[in-house]
């Protein structure tokens, strides 16, 4: 039997030239065993055709309220009703914008506000829509309503540019909703536990207009929820500063500086976790002195004296629970396994999760990752360049195999 053996799918399908995947996509889920039926806009019909997709769908595909020919009434109350899963792909600008704001002037649109099942969406459209203002606002406030969003990869867009915005590839997306109505098998290690993920940056404040910080973008961190959760486990994110969807089902905890994010781990950790991973980019230096107003420019060099950060791993490596796993992450650009190997003993960790900057698409802002695992016991696994979804799911694997020893 398919992953979805006998789970129904609504597939919306929108106007944007990624179409053309939604019957690659109808194709996989039907082959894993789901019904499938499809929604479509009227813009959609003009780049893939009602009957492409009805075809592979087995189905008839909806797009109007009503069937011109005979007056039958299309309902998006019994729609929404008949779906265990609501997937909008590819879901471009003017459908999420509209969705946010609880537009309803076309069926796709009217479906998924009746809609009672978990929605997913698949964005598609130019790096610069995807960038704007009015869509990402649309992306985190649908985030926040529970909504699914499905990474958009960088890559080669049909404009030409090349940037965020293209549609997951309908393996990937086909995959994540596997993973949604996969089983928790009780016997799983991680099942019922308590994970703590630290996530993103940290910005350290030099006057009210500047500070320091890095380019993490909380990304990994976020992929490491989304693999516990599938996993069965109840997981606590401490994030600093982000624009990400966040995961949903998680619970947030939200900062800003390295300081803040020290006294928030901690205070989680003394309410007791089983698993607490160290994925965050903390910043190890701040500004001694915070200005409280702007530092003015007049043509002299400035010096600004930075003092540490507490080493938050470290520090809660000191306080560690019996029976509490501790991984951390060790970003690095010169002897890379001998740094990782001297975090790994010195912050008290049971294993630590080593990348390199010098790897090619692996490091901040990337969709794609390569890591080397290190264990206390000194098993050691590599991960080759892959997306952060995959990569995180590998690493929990691993975590889930050191529980069970």
């Amino acid at each position: 039997m398919g992953g979805l053996e006998n789970k129904r799918i609504l597939l919306g399908v929108t106007g944007g030239i990624a179409a053309y995947k939604a019957a690659v996509l109808c194709r996989l889920l039907v082959k894993e065993g789901a019904q499938v039926k499809v929604v479509m806009t009227e813009t959609a019909k003009k780049f893939i055709t009602p009957l492409t997709m009805a075809t592979i769908s087995k189905s008839p595909v909806l797009v109007d309220f009503f069937n011109p020919e005979n007056g039958e009434w299309h309902s998006h109350i019994s729609l929404g009703m008949w779906a265990d899963c609501f997937l909008i792909a590819p879901a471009t600008a003017n459908t999420l914008t509209k969705m946010a704001a609880g537009i309803a002037d076309n069926l796709l649109l009217t479906t998924y506000l009746s809609a009672r099942c978990p929605v997913v969406v698949a964005p598609a459209m130019d790096v610069d829509m995807f960038r704007h203002p009015a869509v990402r606002s649309a992306l985190d406030t649908l985030g926040q309503r529970g909504v699914k969003i499905l990474e958009s990869p960088a890559g080669e867009l049909a404009s030409g540019l090349s940037g965020e915005g293209r549609m997951a590839e309908p393996e990937n997306i086909a995959a994540t909703l596997i993973g949604m109505f996969a089983p928790v098998a009780e016997s799983c290690a991680l099942a019922g536990k308590k994970v703590l993920v630290t996530a993103g940056p940290t910005v350290e404040k030099i006057d009210p207009v500047r500070y320091v910080s890095n380019h993490s973008t909380g990304k990994m961190g976020f992929a490491l929820a989304e693999a516990f959760m599938d996993k069965g486990a109840s997981v606590t994110v401490v994030c600093g500063p982000v624009s990400l969807p966040f995961p949903d089902g998680a619970r947030r905890v939200d900062v800003v500086s390295a300081l803040e994010m020290y006294e928030s781990v901690l205070k989680e950790y003394r309410t007791g976790y089983d698993v607490v991973v160290f994925c965050a980019a903390v910043a190890d230096y701040r500004p001694k002195e915070a200005a409280s107003s702007k530092i003015k420019r007049d043509g002299r060099p400035i010096t600004i004296e930075m003092v540490p950060n507490p080493d938050i791993a470290a520090a809660v490596g000191e306080i560690k629970r019996p029976g509490t796993r501790h991984v951390g992450f060790a970003l690095e650009t010169d002897s890379e396994m001998k740094n990782a190997s001297s975090k790994l003993a010195g912050k008290n960790l049971d294993m630590i999760v080593m990348n390199s900057l010098r790897v090619p698409g692996a490091g901040f802002g990337t969709d794609t990752n390569a890591v080397t695992i290190i264990s206390a016991d000194g098993h050691q696994v590599d991960i080759p360049l892959e997306s952060k979804r995959e990569v995180a799911r590998e690493i929990v694997t691993e975590i889930e195999t050191m529980l069970d020893a």
